[in-house]
């Protein structure tokens, strides 16, 4: 570390910290007044998750987050949880977890260097500019320590950058590549400059859902900052609700969580509702960054055809084209994305586990795991939508 003494703290929730120490960090490209690149390492978003109790006690989600300090001021902090389950993640390492406790340890709790409940790319590393090289090294040494010193079986990081993800590798974690779909916006003035990008069949097809989904009785409305009323998270809480029990069998985040983003947050957030006879039926979330939309959640108390393509996907890339947005992040999974222009990209990870022989089947299972998933990216994205001299340009 070149001599510097760095020293780490572990705290109880970022609560602990002064925002804007924290934000020096998190997003200093946000000091100009703009965005930050994403939202969700921001103190307001990791504080709304802390005090509305949608991490903390009893969610197997406990906050522990990492600052380093040298020379008494604070050079990089990291959004730390103590594990007692791997829900939440999107980067599933469940049948490690039974691997290991069918060898007799214990993988739980393990340490997650992650944003809670949140498949989206970017940095977890929050070094405050200038100090990154000693900054990375030191929240990454801090992580595995605590983790050694208290027995823990394993430090993931998930959805780190690619840049992030080699320095850790550089340190002896594990690098993992997994895959998501995202919509690059090629500068379109408007969705019909994107549509003709296409395949006469796909760009036909996506017409024809977008005209199948704005019959459905009602109007669509996009909204944002001050435009979002209180009222519009009473119901889109009934769509979160009826979404997370049937995809995780309770909702991750709380009821509160959506009234404390709405003060501190609602100009981050694009909230897509669709209202029939003055209710509303359906709804998107997505948080808007510095050059991305982020689309997170859905619901619907009604069942319309083409009604999520329309909010989730048709709608962000008008948002984005409108905004000049360069990306739309889809969230995790779905190829289903394909047809509608979100083309595969590699997310990424990196891992460490204190267990020598298990660390090596990881991995072997990783090196395999990479090559699995760099082949199905090179199949899915030639049978993607856009036209051969589209696809040539993508590649």
């Amino acid at each position: 570390m070149n001599e510097t003494r760095v020293e780490i703290d572990v705290l109880t929730g970022v609560g602990q910290i002064a925002p804007d120490l924290w934000d020096a960090c998190a997003c200093p490209e946000a000091a100009d007044g703009g965005r930050p690149d994403d939202p969700f390492t921001t103190h307001r978003f990791l504080s709304a998750l802390e005090r509305s109790g949608s991490v903390g006690p009893g969610t197997g989600w406990q906050p522990r987050p990492l600052v380093a300090k040298s020379g008494g001021q604070v050079i990089a902090v990291a959004p730390l949880y103590v594990k007692s389950h791997s829900q939440g993640e999107y980067i599933f390492d469940f049948n490690w977890a039974h691997a290991y406790e069918g060898a007799g340890g214990a993988y739980y709790p393990k340490l997650q260097i992650a944003v809670p409940f949140t498949p989206a790319t970017g940095r977890r590393l929050l070094v405050k500019p200038g100090h990154e090289e000693i900054g990375q090294a030191a929240l990454v040494q801090g992580a595995v320590q605590l983790a050694a010193e208290n027995g823990l079986s394993s430090v993931h990081c998930t959805f780190c950058t690619e840049q992030e993800a080699t320095a850790f590798a550089s340190m002896g974690l594990m690098h993992r590549v997994t895959q998501q779909f995202h919509w690059v916006n090629r500068g379109h003035a408007d969705f019909d400059a994107f549509l003709a990008t296409l395949s006469s069949r796909k760009r036909k097809n996506i017409r024809k859902e977008r005209r199948t989904a704005q019959a459905f009785g009602g109007t669509i409305h996009a909204l944002a900052g001050d435009d979002i009323r209180p009222e519009h998270w009473d119901a889109f809480w009934r769509f979160y609700q009826d979404t997370g029990a049937r995809k995780w069998g309770t909702p991750y985040l709380t009821r509160r969580f959506f009234d404390i983003a709405h003060e501190t947050m609602r100009d981050d957030m694009l909230l897509v509702l669709a209202e029939r006879d003055g209710r509303p039926v359906a709804g998107a979330l997505n948080f808007i960054g510095r050059e991305t939309l982020f689309g997170r959640y859905w619901g619907a108390v009604e069942h319309h055809p083409c009604l999520h393509f329309e909010l989730c996907y048709y709608q962000a890339m008008d948002f984005a084209i409108a905004h000049r947005l360069k990306t739309v992040e889809a969230g995790a999974q779905g190829e289903h994305k394909l047809a509608r222009g979100y083309l595969p990209v590699q997310t990424h990870s990196a891992h460490w586990v204190a267990e020598a022989g298990f660390r090596n089947a990881i991995a072997q299972y990783l090196k395999a795991e990479r090559e699995a998933v760099d082949e199905e990216i090179e199949i899915l994205t030639s049978y993607g939508p856009f036209r051969k001299t589209q696809m040539e340009e993508q590649q």
